[in-house]
């Protein structure tokens, strides 16, 4: 005889978590032209403001640190960093931040950690003045076990295209300028994973005032905000988001095929976060450099004579920055030369 097969999928759950979401999701913006449950969502794309709009299209995930996350209960923390990581990477073309598509993929549907994610991810657009719309949450036992989230997102912004901030009017003699991450952001996590298995020590020890889990998932920071005054000046040449790959591998990416930028270790202002990662595990530089942002998560190249403007600007908006090299000849490659301070 036949045994009924049971659905592990909770299908009136989803749905009740659905309407969860909508107050997450509700917004005053009168381009959003629906509300959760369609199909698809709707957005007005006339922009008077703009003379040749060209749209800034990026998708984004957290990366390793959702599992950190999801262990330790943070994923409202996780959540911040996917958006921000996402926006970074949109506003480093002197884009605008319009709207956020999410995805939640679970092994096991919970109500409250969905909604506590869709909280968190809403919240996070709304800083950066912009809006999730809506996206897709998916139930996948067998294929996740209960408790894993994955998550992705997808943002669209908008810049004028003489306004495009992409390194093609990058110099020789401009200047380097460092903006302070807040912490490891969102790359290097699968390094910081293998640290705290081999020297599980390190789970007790303190990093400014914070417990070692509490600064391994300090959200990513967002520049938007204090980057968007700039944009319509002619102070940047370029942006570089630096994550993966650190300052060489992202830098490099927006220089001009004949320019290279020398970077100067001695002028890091290494986050305290790096230095007991290194120090507990005997990491070598080189490695290091190459697996995390150090202390810099955004390089802004400027005009050498608005680099005290930019400066100062960022230090109104309670960002610490500082130049750490300059543009000159090369083969669109990063150098490092000097020596970081590990102490």
């Amino acid at each position: 005889m036949r045994k009924n097969i049971k659905y592990d999928v909770n299908i009136d759950l989803a749905n009740e978590t659905k309407k969860a979401m909508a107050k997450a999701l509700d917004t005053n913006d009168t381009r959003v032209l629906n509300k959760i449950g369609a199909f698809s969502s709707l957005y007005d794309i006339k922009f008077k403001e703009y003379k040749n709009p060209v749209l800034v299209l990026k998708t984004e995930e957290p990366g390793s640190k959702q599992l950190i996350a999801s262990q330790y209960n943070k994923l409202e923390n996780v959540s911040y960093d996917m958006i921000n990581h996402l926006i970074n990477d949109c506003i480093v073309m002197g884009a605008k931040p319009l709207i956020v598509q999410d995805a939640i993929i679970c092994g096991k549907m919970n109500k409250e950690s969905i909604n506590k994610i869709v909280k968190s991810v809403a919240d996070a657009c709304k800083k950066q003045e912009c809006v999730l719309t809506g996206g897709e949450t998916s139930e996948q036992p067998g294929v996740l076990k209960p408790g894993t989230y994955i998550l992705t997102s997808s943002i669209v912004g908008i810049v004028d295209k003489d306004k495009i901030i992409d390194g093609s009017k990058i110099k020789e003699g401009d200047i380097v300028i460092a903006l302070e991450s807040s912490g490891i952001h969102t790359n290097g996590y699968t390094l910081v994973r293998q640290i705290m298995k081999k020297y599980p020590q390190i789970l007790k020890e303190k990093v400014d005032g914070k417990n070692f889990i509490d600064a391994i998932l300090e959200p990513h920071r967002c520049y938007y905000n204090a980057l968007k005054d700039l944009f319509n000046k002619n102070w940047i040449t370029g942006l570089a988001h630096i994550t993966g790959g650190g300052i060489c591998e992202n830098l490099n990416r927006i220089l001009p095929s004949n320019l290279r930028a020398k970077i100067d270790a001695s002028k890091y202002q290494i986050l305290d976060i790096f230095k007991l990662l290194k120090n507990t595990a005997n990491i070598d530089e080189k490695e290091m450099l190459r697996t995390f942002n150090l202390g810099v998560g955004l390089t802004v190249v400027a005009k050498n004579e608005y680099a005290k403007d930019i400066i100062k600007h960022m230090k109104s908006k309670k960002i610490n920055s500082y130049i750490i090299g300059e543009i000159v000849k090369g083969n669109k490659d990063v150098i490092v030369e000097g020596s970081f301070n590990w102490n």
